[in-house]
């Protein structure tokens, strides 16, 4: 008699993409309740293997430029920490090309939109400090906007859709759907912590602008929303659902 696994026919084939430029950009260093925090780990190094497994060109940025840091809670280095388990940020750290990227980040005023494909902001608890003020980096985002290219923010990332604004004053989020960390993830942090992390939440903030739609599900669910050439991320899960995302827009643009 014959099992399922006996009558399964399956065939799988990969597939070649054109090779892009994909700029990434990540938070620098801030203080946070009295310690240092900057990008989370998985954000930024699961959709850079994403991108160059599939033949593209990353470079890492951040708004200063210079060295930039892992937050502790997501370091896989960080002695009994919650991300132990994260082989690809633990074997990004430890690569002598890549971890050298993380001591020498380009600065965004350096950066040429006409050089890049797509960009992809990772959150952490950096960008809620060091984003919201930062008009020259929310410049840069709709400058990649409207010059036709892809849009990828996730997490805390996705902050930056509560600022950026186009040439003509209109959000660059009005009239889109997104997702960023929410209001019950924020709950869940604060609870870990035993302390109110940050002062506002993306969340909370979005649902006070008319004429965008922030989405999102369960706390922890891996989830990603592309509207056009905007792609967002509800948190570090969702990393390589938006990271896949952004490899399908590439294809079509």
């Amino acid at each position: 008699m014959s099992t399922a696994s006996d009558i399964k026919f399956e065939s799988r084939f990969g597939v070649k993409h054109k090779p892009r430029r994909i700029l990434s950009i990540v938070s620098n260093t801030a203080d946070l309740k009295g310690f240092p925090v900057g990008f989370f780990g998985e954000e930024m190094t699961r959709a850079f293997l994403s991108f160059i497994e599939a033949g593209h060109h990353v470079d890492l940025a951040s708004p200063k430029g210079g060295e930039v840091l892992i937050d502790t809670h997501s370091d896989p280095r960080t002695l009994n920490g919650a991300y132990a388990d994260d082989l690809i940020t633990l074997g990004f750290v430890h690569h002598a090309k890549f971890a050298a990227m993380l001591k020498n980040t380009l600065s965004i005023s350096s950066i040429n939109v006409d050089d890049y494909d797509a960009v992809w902001v990772a959150g952490g608890g950096g960008p809620l400090l060091t984003f919201k003020d930062d008009t020259a980096l929310h410049a840069l985002i709709a400058s990649f906007y409207e010059k036709g290219k892809i849009v990828a923010t996730i997490c805390h990332g996705s902050s930056l859709l509560l600022w950026t604004k186009l040439s003509d004053g209109r959000l660059l989020a009005d009239g889109k759907k997104w997702t960023g960390f929410t209001d019950e993830e924020e709950e869940e942090i604060n609870t870990a912590f035993g302390t109110k992390l940050n002062t506002y939440t993306i969340q909370d903030e979005a649902t006070k602008i008319s004429g965008t739609t922030f989405v999102c599900r369960g706390p922890n669910e891996a989830f990603a929303i592309r509207d056009g050439r905007l792609i967002t991320g509800q948190q570090q899960h969702s990393s390589a659902l938006a990271a896949d995302m952004v490899l399908s827009a590439l294809d079509e643009y």
